[in-house]
């Protein structure tokens, strides 16, 4: 087709689309071949008053391609996952959208045949193109390099009204938490949060600046560097959202923001939200609790065969307590939820004790924590005892009362399942004992303890396979008495893991049955390492084996299992 038909071809369709009128098309049509692509738009956008957007509609009509307004995308690491970002740069195009076997692709030249195939090729996916503008595209290629890219509009209305440049003048009362960017940007904080993977978000002022970090995969990244002044008014709006004194700055607040009251965007999540004196201002950290996330089932949540085999049959007894441990952010409400769905029937009762709720599962009782009015895991458990349940759940076990009433719902024909805090299965024992519980109850109601981590898995499209050697072939033989070849992480990562060699987590377990001999020990008042040996006897793999089965199979590294638990005496 001559290039003059189609610029012709790209008049009539702005005819047709009432931005330009017949005498236009008439002075347009006398010198159809002067008009090269670039000279024509210049044309009709600085003479004809055309925006930019309505050429590309046109051009994309006259072509039969469906247009792409790429200024609108946000460029993500995700987005090079299928076709590399040398690929895309060296030949102006955008992957951007999957639907299906289909792959959406931006195109800035629509005359180019053998690229589509070649993409084809490469993904394995139909390729189906839309045309986009050449600048639109380049200008992608120079912002994407920027990780808070996502930020550059908020912050730089941050920087124009509250300027970094002669801060020294900036009034504390000129900032405030009902100014417009402030808004925006906590929006902007929790959604890119959320969007990138997000578990929790730090606010930390700094001497001269407020930073801001996001724990993914539980590793925290540094995302934002904001002004110092815009700190107490972002930590007052943070405040505001969850209904919390502003006015109070030096006692320590707890709260719960519910998103979707301040977005459009269709976000269900809340944060628990927990504000804190530092020296330096308020300091903010937040739990997102996606309310749209579904528990995963057991078998997804990393237990190895011979654990997870024992672990479903604990949770079948008819009564007993069932105990998971670890720290902070270990996947334990998870894996509790997980059981707590896989025996959840109509012909059973299930009363949970939370706080805060975390999730909310159909068929399951959930009941709030509220301290301030008297409302805490212990009398949450007495009203439960008179609630006819076959099953309870308590959040945290944190104290001699809680513990007791837990242990005694146990012994009472109640299946109990709670978690506590501490570093592995026997240690649980005396941390029970610490508490006030006679041993002699601990091993009459004690099913089983699940200790718990969370590690990174080692992403399986850039991981290196090698034979480890000297200590790390030390440590494997020692615990497994096996040796092969085990994976490392590729330290320039690949799209898919965002450049880190590392993509989502895996849960390692120590699973403790109790059985007979171990009663006796608990009774006898045995320390932690001679419990950890009798359980040992009976099958049980330490945290240290099973994150080393786990660097075996090829789900993670061994660096990231001796990071997590240290090897076992």
């Amino acid at each position: 087709m001559p290039l003059g038909k189609i610029q012709l071809q790209i008049v009539s369709k702005l005819v047709e689309m009432g931005r330009l009128d017949g005498d236009q098309r008439s002075a347009l049509a006398i010198r159809p071949e002067d008009l090269s692509g670039d000279a024509l738009d210049k044309l009709l956008q600085e003479d004809f008053k055309v925006t930019a957007f309505q050429c590309l509609v046109a051009k994309a009509r006259a072509l039969n391609l469906s247009p792409f307004n790429v200024a609108h995308y946000r460029v993500t690491p995700q987005t090079f996952e299928r076709i590399p970002q040398e690929f895309c740069q060296e030949n102006l195009v955008l992957p951007v959208g999957q639907v299906g076997e289909m792959l959406l692709v931006a195109f800035a030249n629509p005359f180019e045949v053998t690229l589509p195939t070649k993409i084809q090729e490469m993904t394995g996916k139909t390729v189906v193109r839309l045309l986009a503008r050449e600048k639109d595209i380049r200008d992608k290629f120079s912002k994407g390099q920027d990780r808070a890219a996502g930020f550059d509009d908020v912050v730089s209305q941050i920087g124009a009204e509250y300027g970094h440049e002669g801060e020294g003048e900036l009034k504390e009362d000129d900032v405030t938490e009902e100014s417009g960017p402030i808004i925006q940007l906590a929006n902007r904080i929790i959604e890119d949060a959320y969007f990138s993977g997000t578990s929790d978000i730090h606010v930390e002022p700094q001497e001269k600046e407020v930073i801001v970090r996001n724990r993914i995969d539980g590793v925290c990244h540094e995302m934002l560097r904001l002004p110092k002044k815009v700190g107490p008014a972002l930590v007052a709006r943070l405040k505001i959202m969850c209904n919390l004194d502003i006015s109070e700055r030096r006692l320590p607040q707890d709260g719960r923001i519910v998103f979707k009251q301040y977005t459009k965007k269709n976000l269900d999540l809340d944060l628990r939200v927990s504000t804190a004196p530092l020296n330096h201002g308020e300091g903010v950290v937040m739990r997102i609790l996606d309310k749209q996330k579904t528990t995963l089932p057991l078998p997804a949540l990393g237990f190895s065969e011979e654990n997870l085999g024992k672990y479903r049959e604990c949770i079948r007894q008819p009564y007993g307590m069932i105990l998971h441990c670890g720290p902070t952010g270990s996947g334990k409400s998870m894996t509790l939820y997980s059981a707590l769905n896989e025996i959840n029937t109509p012909d059973i009762v299930i009363r949970t004790a939370e706080d805060p709720i975390e999730y909310t599962l159909p068929g399951l009782n959930q009941m709030q924590m509220h301290r301030q009015i008297g409302l805490t895991f212990a009398s949450a458990l007495r009203a439960f005892l008179r609630q006819d349940p076959d099953i309870i759940l308590v959040g945290e076990i944190r104290d001699k009362e809680t513990a007791g009433i837990a242990v005694e719902a146990a012994l009472t024909g109640h299946l109990l399942i709670s978690t506590l805090h501490t570093n592995d299965a026997p240690g649980t024992v005396a941390r029970l004992v610490d508490m006030g519980v006679e041993p002699f109850m601990i091993s009459s109601s004690l099913l089983c303890v699940c200790a718990q981590r969370l590690m990174r898995r080692v992403c399986k499209t850039c991981r290196v396979a090698y034979t480890p050697e000297g200590r790390e072939l030390e440590i494997i033989e020692k615990a497994l008495g096996w040796s092969g070849q085990i994976f490392k992480h590729n330290p320039k990562g690949c799209p898919k893991c965002g450049g880190s060699g590392y993509k989502g987590r895996v849960g390692i377990h120590e699973l403790m049955v109790t059985n007979e001999e171990l009663a006796d020990a608990i009774n006898k008042e045995a320390e932690s390492a001679e419990l950890k040996k009798i359980a040992m006897k009976a099958g049980m793999k330490t945290l240290h084996q099973d994150s080393l089965l786990k660097v075996k199979e090829g789900l993670t590294t061994i660096e990231e299992a001796i990071a997590n638990v240290p090897p076992d005496m």
